[in-house]
């Protein structure tokens, strides 16, 4: 807690008490956290001297930002218009169901999140999913149990 603390302080030090640096600023600490904490988004709004409702307004507007950490591994099911058409919806339904979770949460022992996004650019695979940074393509939601029995044998050990 008190790395964090230091961190978001550290960050802030860069930049001036102005509100136009509110994006850069929460960009910031999402590259360097993972997520947008509770924490760092009451310290942000001291420094730039705006309300805490504000600046959780702008975090929770944006869907680049994150509120909640990710899991080790962060599933991501495109729904762009090729992949819903090819079943994406079905394959993040399976996704929710094996993993025992909602969109946009997280395993309560944090192996995995589950969010999804518009587009990768993969058309042609659809429906894709992207894990930690892979492209898995074509996907069904026969192959999601599989997929997630692979993962759970390259977590670290604890």
């Amino acid at each position: 807690m008190e790395s964090e603390r230091s961190l978001i302080k550290e960050l802030l030090s860069n930049y001036e008490r102005n509100r136009k640096n509110l994006i850069i600023i929460l960009r910031e600490l999402q590259d360097k956290q993972g997520y947008l904490s509770t924490e760092a988004l009451l310290e942000v709004s001291e420094h730039l001297d705006l309300s805490p409702s504000e600046v959780f307004g702008i975090a929770t507007f944006y869907k680049r930002f994150r509120t909640r950490p990710l899991g080790y591994f962060p599933i991501t099911v495109c729904l762009g218009t090729a992949c819903y058409l090819a079943g994406g919806k079905l394959v993040l339904e399976a996704f929710a169901r094996e993993l025992e979770i909602k969109e946009g949460e997280i395993t309560e022992n944090k192996d995995f999140s589950l969010s999804s996004a518009a587009c990768f650019g993969c058309c042609t695979q659809a429906p894709v999913v992207n894990i930690k940074g892979k492209i898995y393509p074509k996907l069904t939601p026969a192959k999601v149990e599989e997929v997630i029995i692979n993962l759970r044998n390259e977590l670290p050990e604890d």
